[in-house]
């Protein structure tokens, strides 16, 4: 039987990626799985009040209030690509209220010079024309995003944050999107992270069930 004890003490936080959203099929997997345990799944849309202003500043701020407005509570924060990059960040600036981090393909080379998915061209361009065209896979469109958000988030870097709360990581092999070896690379010199390789792609869909199994025993909530 689940252990109801849990859910009185603690808040799970989920973080959506790029262009995605709080109802992404990961995201309900896990609020289902957790829901069992009478363990709500705090979804914030980062979305809002408008994707084209969207910036990593805003998201920290977003989350920052909400893990505040939780107190005094232990957070987990549960990241997905770019939303795990901000777990990182957010655990570092918010160390004394985060108690423990699960990361699924998170985008941590990001900032990294050479390393950004948009080529330098179209970086050129964005620049340029000021916005950009971006597929929102959350609302099933293309929609505009400013060169501000380009401008903000290359100034994070999350092999930089001092984050030293238990983390666990699941990482495709076939992800085409964040290289493992960027992963393995993160995760490599912090004792406090434990990495999973799967052989899946970024969005890790058909990882779900073992990923749910290694989470339900990291959060304490098995048998």
């Amino acid at each position: 039987m689940p252990d109801a004890s849990v859910a009185r003490s603690s808040k799970v936080i989920y973080l959506h990626g790029f262009a995605s959203s709080p109802g992404s099929t990961k995201a309900s997997y896990l609020a289902e799985r957790l829901k069992a345990y009478g363990l709500g799944l705090e979804r914030p849309d980062f979305n809002e009040p408008d994707f084209a202003t969207l910036t990593m500043s805003r998201m920290l701020a977003d989350l920052e209030r909400r893990v505040e407005a939780l107190a005094p509570a232990p957070v987990t924060l549960v990241g997905s690509s770019l939303g795990g990059v901000l777990a990182i960040l957010a655990a570092d600036r918010l160390a004394a209220r985060i108690d423990r981090l699960v990361l699924l393909a998170p985008a941590v080379m990001f900032a990294r010079p050479g390393h950004h998915l948009i080529t330098p061209e179209r970086i050129e361009q964005w620049g340029r024309e000021g916005a950009t065209r971006v597929f929102h896979y959350g609302y099933g469109e293309e929609r505009f995003l400013n060169f501000a958000f380009y401008e903000d988030t290359i100034r994070y870097d999350a092999f930089a944050a001092v984050c030293s709360q238990p983390t666990l990581i699941f990482q495709g092999l076939r992800d085409s999107s964040v290289d493992y070896r960027a992963v393995e690379q993160f995760a490599g010199d912090r004792p406090n992270v434990a990495l999973s390789l799967l052989d899946d792609d970024h969005q890790l869909t058909a990882s779900l069930p073992l990923i749910w199994r290694g989470m339900e025993a990291f959060l304490g909530l098995g048998a």
